[in-house]
């Protein structure tokens, strides 16, 4: 595997007059690694490509990586991933603990394709055991391809900012037209309410986004009512 220098490198100094040290991000010129690196990207393109062409119809699915078998959430997204297998669909997940674990497991012992897209992190996340189909990327944005391009929802369960981050960026490409429009459905109206409603109350009132916009979410509380709105949607 090829090995890059990375993208920039920290240092630390002092502010005048004290003793904290102060972080500062050095951002690298273009090297010749640079130009060897698209190589690396394009391989990891073609892997994801060529292992996940079969899963299609499936449906992406996040949450925090931090939910324990004990936690409500958790016994959700089993259970998500669960009637997603039986009625046809694919589970696609980060591949790791938590959330991802969950629905991985629901998906896997209901005898359904339940993939995990791995990402190599400096706090190495491990693949969960509940995967049948299962990749790792070292590139964020490859992988948040792959989460996109076989998806026909998304199913967004209580998580943070790296959660979030799905969310918007689906949103968004909907918004504007990059992808097909599909579910993007929210689970836990206790803990998704607040940002719904400011969306609606703050960002839809000061025009920042069109009432249209807001169709493009669902919140629901049920297992269940996942299935059923994605069913209505999409025609295996």
């Amino acid at each position: 595997m090829l090995s890059f220098m990375p993208a920039c490198v920290r240092q630390e100094s002092h502010r005048k007059g004290g003793n904290m040290p102060e972080k500062q991000y050095i951002i690298n010129e273009m090297t010749v690694r640079d130009t060897w690196r698209m190589f690396h990207i394009m391989a990891e393109f073609v892997e994801g490509f060529e292992a996940l062409a079969e899963c299609h119809p499936s449906v992406s699915i996040f949450g925090s990586n931090r939910a324990k078998p004990e936690d409500e959430v958790y016994q959700k997204a089993e259970r998500i991933g669960q009637l997603l297998a039986e009625n046809g669909f694919g589970v696609i997940t980060g591949g790791g603990p938590g959330v991802m674990e969950a629905a991985n497991k629901g998906a896997a012992l209901a005898g359904g394709k339940s993939i995990g897209l791995n990402i190599e992190l400096p706090l190495e996340q491990t693949p969960n055991p509940y995967t049948n189909i299962n990749l790792s990327f070292h590139y964020f944005f490859v992988r948040k391809v792959m989460f996109i391009k076989y998806a026909v929802a998304y199913i967004i369960l209580p998580g943070g900012f790296g959660t979030m981050d799905e969310l918007f960026e689906s949103i968004t490409l909907i918004q504007t037209h990059k992808i097909r429009p599909f579910p993007v459905i929210l689970v836990g109206s206790k803990y998704w309410k607040g940002l719904f409603d400011w969306i609606k109350e703050v960002v839809l009132r000061e025009g920042k986004i069109s009432p249209s916009d807001l169709e493009i979410l669902q919140l629901i509380d049920e297992p269940e009512e996942t299935i059923k709105i994605i069913k209505k949607t999409v025609i295996l």
